[in-house]
């Protein structure tokens, strides 16, 4: 199947008939590298039960555009059998007027979920809740607990996690896993065999990555979205990844000092793809011309010592690197919850030594390096050359410090500002420590060299 050779409805029925005996991964997968329109046509063909199931994958691409294709009745029929969470998602998505004419198709009920989790803004535990959990009364024995999940299990996202909700006030009191329901005998109550702890709960406002950490710390495969005592939904250890993969690849995108992209990398338009990555590009390229403008400040220094001009490239490469492995680690460690914004001094107290012992590395190695070059006649670099080889040696452990400080703390500030500390990307520490490390470089030159070469 291909866009330059369209398929005609038999061909379409066929090739449908084959992937609905496909495994779902697969047909999404299939239906991911076909044009938007044959897309449509495929999934028409499909038995309706298929297509629910293909459109309950979040990795399926374009799924509101393909939903929006539908006819309306079968668009909202769609949206009622899909799972919740997933609904809300393309719900979400979808351009006016399309999607309040397709929340009006609803049931009351559906719409009235379905609403309630589109409330909630984006990131949080509630935007990913899904109302589709089986919860039981506490006086059920676990025979009448069973036979209910077997008739529920195809309505559920998950029947791995069991809730005991008060059927009055809808508050949560008990929360269990399947291995104890089966391992029970039929005649216990369910609130015997629960758990006495209070079970793991999540506000709906929660951010999505503290989410992640209460499910990684207590090895959970779902947790109660809870407001006032009462359960408004779960989230699942699947919703999560799914989550955190989509931020993780923003910030990977940003980290490279570019907009995150919101296609795929494959469809994403030519020009979409340049306004992406033009801005960034011109923010940093302007910032770079400070290092022309610190460069003419030195100019009278250049022209006397222009032996200087050589080490120029390397100076500027060390400070950049020593500030980008700073960032990094800080920032992942600040994603993984290592640290707080509480620890900036202790992260000062980590990275202040480390910049110094990793500049004395290097500027020992830019020393033996000079030294070597000119003993060995592959350069001469005049009858000063110890001096040249301290003034990069010296420059070199100022710079790497301050490469070192400044790549960590950057995150730090952002973070205590509101803005995403992957901000703090590594073109733009690179560049931030490029302008201040040609400054620490002349300024250690004009100490060293006075009266000689300058």
């Amino acid at each position: 199947m291909n866009e330059s050779s369209p398929v005609a409805d038999d061909d379409a029925v066929a090739i449908a008939r084959i992937l609905a005996n496909d495994h779902v991964a697969d047909v999404v997968e299939a239906l991911n590298q076909e044009p938007r329109e044959l897309a449509s046509e495929l999934l028409a063909e499909l038995p309706f039960e298929r297509t629910v199931e293909i459109f309950d994958q979040p990795e399926l691409e374009e799924a509101p555009e393909l939903v929006e294709s539908l006819p309306r009745e079968r668009a909202a029929k769609l949206l009622a059998a899909m799972s919740a969470d997933r609904a809300a998602d393309v719900l979400r998505e979808l351009s006016e007027p399309a999607r309040s004419q397709l929340l009006h198709a609803l049931a009351p009920g559906v719409r009235h979920s379905l609403l309630a989790i589109l409330g909630y803004p984006e990131g949080s535990a509630g935007s990913i809740m899904t109302t589709e959990y089986v919860s039981v009364p506490p006086d059920w024995t676990i025979g009448a607990t069973l036979e209910y999940i077997r008739k529920v299990e195809r309505t559920r996202e998950t029947v791995y996690a069991i809730y005991v909700v008060d059927p009055q006030t809808r508050n949560l009191l008990r929360a269990f896993g399947l291995r104890r329901l089966i391992t029970g005998a039929p005649e216990d109550r369910i609130i015997d065999i629960a758990p006495e702890h209070s079970p793991v709960t999540v506000s709906p406002l929660m951010d999505v990555e503290q989410v992640a950490h209460l499910i990684r710390k207590y090895d959970l495969l779902a947790v109660p979205v809870v407001e006032d005592e009462k359960i408004l939904g779960i989230v699942t250890v699947d919703d999560v990844l799914d989550t955190m993969i989509e931020e993780n690849t923003e910030d990977v995108h940003r980290f490279g000092g570019m907009e995150a992209l919101d296609e795929p990398y494959m469809k994403m338009g030519f020009f979409s793809m340049i306004g992406k990555r033009g801005g960034w590009l011109c923010a940093l390229f302007l910032s770079e011309m400070l290092t022309a403008s610190v460069m003419q400040h030195y100019e009278v220094e250049l022209e006397k010592a222009i032996v200087l001009t050589l080490f120029i490239p390397l100076i500027m490469s060390s400070g950049g690197n020593s500030g980008s492995q700073a960032t990094s680690l800080v920032i992942r460690a600040l994603a993984l919850r290592e640290i707080s914004l509480a620890d900036w001094w202790r992260v000062v107290m980590r990275e202040l030594p480390s910049g110094i012992v990793l500049g004395t590395m290097l500027g020992l190695v830019g020393v033996v390096r000079i030294t070597l070059w000119q003993t060995l006649g592959l350069y001469d670099y005049g009858p000063h050359w110890e001096l040249i080889a301290a003034t990069v040696g010296v420059a070199l452990v100022g710079i790497v410090t301050f490469g070192s400080l400044t790549g960590s703390m950057l995150p730090f500030v952002l973070k205590r500002i509101g803005f995403d500390p992957a901000s703090a990307s590594a073109p733009f520490v690179a560049t931030l420590v490029d302008v201040t490390g040609l400054a620490i470089y002349f300024t250690v030159a004009l100490m060293i060299l006075r009266g000689t070469l300058l």
